[in-house]
């Protein structure tokens, strides 16, 4: 007898933190992205660990078995100079996008540090492909924070209709709506000087609807313009 599962999934490839000298593999993201799943329902988390290229592709692999009606992956790990844990930032996106299509995997959140550096790299990694969307830092992020705030993104966007992927506003729209709870003046994290560096500033959102003739393109400053339209209008309190 098959075993059922969800419609919607969150695949989770992770690499070990070692946040500390005394992390033995303690922390991960896995308990927040559960807890994600619990609140929108009909939701599998598929969670796997990755060290470098070969154990990327093997854990996709092994994650990538079930066709979802939507399906997100969520990449955690260290980031840096251009790479996420020890693999290219475009070879962790070419890995995805090989499984993007079996899966339905619609988007990828890289909850990295520096991973939206060069947002350029962000369009040029779903370009073509199956990915409607990514998002990532272009600074530094504090663990716990950026974890809320992916938390945040992951749940509205597991919930969007099938429909939304074919209108840049509406996604748009949506990922404003996820990130409205969050200051956007907020120091997520610290530029290469150490320099603190606001969400507004870090956070990068990259689009593309479904649809010949759209192309990837980044969205951070039309996503934060609607911050506002998510928030009281103090002058009603007074």
């Amino acid at each position: 007898m098959p075993k059922k599962y969800a419609n919607r999934a969150i695949m989770v490839l992770e690499s070990p933190w070692e946040l500390d000298a005394t992390d033995a593999n303690r922390s991960t993201v896995l308990p927040f992205i559960e807890g994600v799943a619990k609140l929108t329902g009909d939701t599998d988390v598929l969670h796997a660990n990755f060290y470098d290229e070969s154990s990327l592709l093997a854990a996709a692999n092994c994650l990538a078995k079930l066709r979802h009606r939507n399906a997100i992956v969520y990449i955690a790990a260290h980031g840096g100079n251009g790479k996420v844990g020890s693999v290219k930032l475009l070879s962790v996106l070419a890995a995805i996008q090989v499984f993007a299509k079996q899966s339905n995997i619609t988007g990828v959140l890289i909850g990295s540090c520096y991973g939206g550096q060069c947002s350029t790299k962000l369009e040029v990694g779903i370009e073509g492909s199956q990915l409607r969307w990514c998002a990532s830092y272009a600074s530094s992020a504090s663990w716990l924070q950026g974890t809320l705030v992916d938390c945040a993104i992951l749940e509205s966007m597991i919930d969007l209709p099938a429909a939304a992927y074919k209108s840049r506003d509406k996604m748009i729209e949506r990922l404003a709506a996820a990130i409205s709870p969050f200051s956007p003046t907020y120091p997520i994290g610290d530029d290469e000087d150490d320099e603190p560096v606001s969400l507004r500033d870090s956070l990068q959102f990259v689009v593309q609807p479904e649809g010949s003739g759209h192309r990837a393109r980044n969205v951070s400053e039309d996503v934060f313009a609607l911050h506002g339209a998510f928030q009281t209008d103090d002058e009603d309190d007074n």
